[in-house]
């Protein structure tokens, strides 16, 4: 989903994905990329200014991309029917691809020219940062909050993982008491049927004796 650039800085810091969307205000994302690129903690931060250029470069592209199709606004609506049709027509093929050449070249040219003015404007900011104490100042609270979010961030992100592995631990906790609690009963039947065996046998020969002692008491059968 496309996002606000503050979001995409925090996306930034965290190692996330984000990428640029058309339709959006490409210039306004270009330059809150390069003031936030400006700041000590994204200079000395190499992967963090990486995500960020690579974005700067996906709004170039979209903003390139967007001003043909103002400029070349009849080409660019019979461009799917020329593809079609140059499938099994030479010269239509012939057709797509001038076409085609002449709006990629136009293209170019934006690009050419966009890159050239993010580089200026890249270039101007830095300069205000580097020479302004004020400026200065103001980012080194910038970095700072930045660095706390950071922090934060890592903190949240290792109580997940004590929560997670608290979790896992006390399942298999559960797990273990379950089975002992099985085992458990399982050896009180056992127990229980032992015992009942015993006490049949017990009377066996309790009654086995008794009906001894009387044929002895009785005396032998004339």
């Amino acid at each position: 989903m496309p996002k606000d650039p503050a979001m995409e800085h925090i996306d930034a810091m965290a190692g996330k994905a984000f990428q640029a969307f058309p339709g959006q205000d490409h210039r306004a994302h270009i330059t809150a990329h390069l003031n936030f690129m400006a700041s000590n903690f994204v200079r000395n931060n190499p992967s963090i200014t990486a995500a960020l250029e690579k974005n700067i470069m996906e709004h170039i592209s979209l903003m390139a991309q967007e001003q043909v199709m103002l400029e070349f606004p009849q080409e660019m609506a019979i461009l799917p029917q020329l593809q079609q049709a140059a499938v099994q027509n030479p010269q239509v093929q012939q057709q797509l691809m001038q076409i085609s050449q002449k709006i990629e070249a136009r293209k170019a040219i934006l690009i050419a020219d966009m890159t050239e003015e993010f580089m200026k404007e890249e270039k101007e900011i830095t300069s205000q940062f580097d020479h302004d104490p004020l400026l200065k100042l103001k980012q080194r609270e910038v970095d700072l909050k930045a660095k706390e979010e950071e922090r934060k961030m890592k903190e949240d992100e290792a109580r997940l993982e004590l929560d997670r592995a608290k979790m896992v631990q006390a399942k298999d906790l559960t797990e273990q008491k379950m089975e002992q609690n099985e085992d458990l009963a399982k050896l009180r039947a056992d127990t229980s049927i032992e015992k009942s065996l015993m006490s049949v046998g017990s009377k066996l020969a309790t009654d086995a004796a008794k009906t001894k002692d009387v044929k002895i008491l009785k005396g032998p059968r004339s």
